[in-house]
């Protein structure tokens, strides 16, 4: 470790390194910025785009524990139609045979996977909607109002059978692989803040320990900022531990800029030192920013009824959403929340699925609807992408009396906002859902889409010493694109 000629560490190692809480966070991040995170000789991302993007923002809403694409975005009739057979009792049962159908890289059904092969049917229905025409479950209603600015991608694909595959899905490798840096830390590692007051990247809800951290090997500046929706305290170290008043602690920083300033005239040689002393200024502009942006005093009472807060069923959802939109209006590149984290995830249906996944459904369709039409109406969903995921979808065939298993060879997500083609439906799963069939992605294709659209490329962002594996940069699904 360098020390100042008194013996004393310097203060950006102090910084970067130090337990400071919420200023420490801070520090990380323009360390980064700044260019000096690193000390192996090669130059940071610069914080601008690589090419001219179509969308500034992405807010990233993943159902933890497996939707299913079955009762969701990919109706499969034949389903209920040969529903308490055997997938080898009706005409489709070379559908369990990848090899059969010549699909690359196709994951193989385990032995679990063989014997629940008994066909449960659907357990809702579909209509269509909009000019599109694209068929949603009956429990999306809100979202079927949008879908004209969805664009479905039903060919999905992952090689995790376990809720692992959450991490998967963030990071592109399986869970037992070396760890990888997740889509929101890649972002917020290529590009610059749009507002120097709030956190680039913000985590919101509950993450399991296999899917809690974003930057890995870029680093702890790289994880998203967690935060909670409560104006009285959302940011982890946000408020201080005694009772200071806002004049106290502005008292408090002057001070310390004073003595920091102090120690910059006396060692001119670490011309760090100012950057440094920005950074626990943008520490006090996050306490202040952030908790007015969770309140939603100035909101209508229309656009809180939009997204459903004066619902108790979606309350909880509604209100981060409604603050996913003030955040990205207000410039914060990358906002991620986990719907039903904890364990499994909430969506995880082995039982009683058609109770599990109405009550989870309604917890998230009105938000999400009202989400779309609001970014929409305010001008800002051409700029911002919206994503709905989930780490797989579920098995056509029954477990238990009542429910699904995992099912990492097909499943459904949509994208929506800057760049998107809405109305598009995107590959296509065999007659019972079984397997990817046509225009197969895997998840990192996602990935690759919206850092095209953020004007990213993934290779000039690579670090030395990393290798990255081509399926970890995955391809940009440009049928999506407009």
């Amino acid at each position: 470790m360098h020390h100042c000629p008194t013996g004393r560490v310097p203060r950006r190692t102090f910084l970067a390194n130090g337990s400071l809480g919420f200023a420490s966070l801070a520090a990380a991040a323009m360390l980064h910025r700044d260019g000096l995170a690193n000390t192996s000789g090669w130059a940071a991302p610069d914080g601008q785009p690589h090419f001219p993007p179509k969308a500034k923002s992405v807010i990233w809403l993943f159902m933890n524990g497996g939707v299913s694409h079955l009762e969701s975005f990919d109706p499969k009739p034949m389903v209920t139609k040969y529903a308490g057979k055997s997938i080898g009792d009706t005409p489709y049962a070379e559908v369990q045979n990848p090899e059969k159908l010549a699909l690359e890289r196709a994951p193989v059904p385990d032995a679990n996977g063989l014997q629940r092969n008994v066909l449960y049917p659907l357990q809702v229905g579909f209509q269509k909607h909009g000019a599109s025409g694209i068929e949603v479950s009956d429990w999306f209603p809100h979202t079927a109002k949008n879908v004209d600015k969805l664009a479905v991608i039903r060919s999905m694909w992952t090689t995790d059978s376990n809720h692992g595959a959450q991490t998967q899905f963030h990071t592109g490798r399986h869970m037992l692989d070396p760890v990888q840096p997740t889509l929101g830390g890649w972002v917020h590692y290529g590009l610059g803040s749009l507002n120097d007051n709030l956190p680039q990247f913000i985590s919101i809800g509950t993450r399991e320990y296999w899917n809690r951290k974003d930057g890995h090997y870029l680093g702890p500046a790289h994880d998203a900022v967690p935060l909670r929706i409560d104006p009285a305290n959302p940011l982890d170290f946000g408020r201080p531990h005694a009772g200071f008043s806002g004049e106290a602690q502005r008292i408090g920083f002057d001070l310390v800029k004073s003595l920091n300033q102090l120690t910059e005239g006396a060692y001119p040689d670490d011309p760090a030192t100012a950057a440094r002393i920005a950074s626990y200024e943008l520490a006090y502009r996050m306490q202040q920013s952030v908790p007015q942006v969770v309140d939603f005093a100035d909101e209508t009472e229309e656009t809180k009824q939009l997204y459903g807060l004066d619902q108790p069923h979606c309350k909880e959802f509604a209100a981060q959403l409604l603050a996913a939109r003030r955040f990205v209006e207000r410039g914060v590149r990358f906002v991620q929340i986990q719907h039903g984290g904890g364990g499994a995830g909430a969506w995880d249906a082995h039982g009683g699925l058609k109770a599990n996944h109405e009550k989870n459904a309604l917890a998230v369709d009105q938000p999400i609807g009202g989400l779309l039409a609001d970014l929409d109406r305010r001008g800002l969903l051409d700029e911002t992408i919206v994503v709905f995921a989930t780490e797989f979808g579920r098995t056509p065939g029954t477990q238990g009396s009542d429910g699904r298993d995992h099912h990492p060879f097909a499943f459904s997500v949509w994208l929506a906002g800057g760049g998107i083609k809405g109305g598009t439906v995107h590959g296509a799963t065999d007659e019972l859902g079984f397997h990817a069939v046509e225009d197969r992605h895997y998840v990192t294709d996602v990935h690759a889409t919206i850092l095209k659209l953020l004007g990213l490329d993934s290779h000039r962002l690579e670090v030395p010493g990393r290798k990255r594996l081509a399926i970890d940069h995955g391809t940009p699904i440009d049928a999506i694109l407009a």
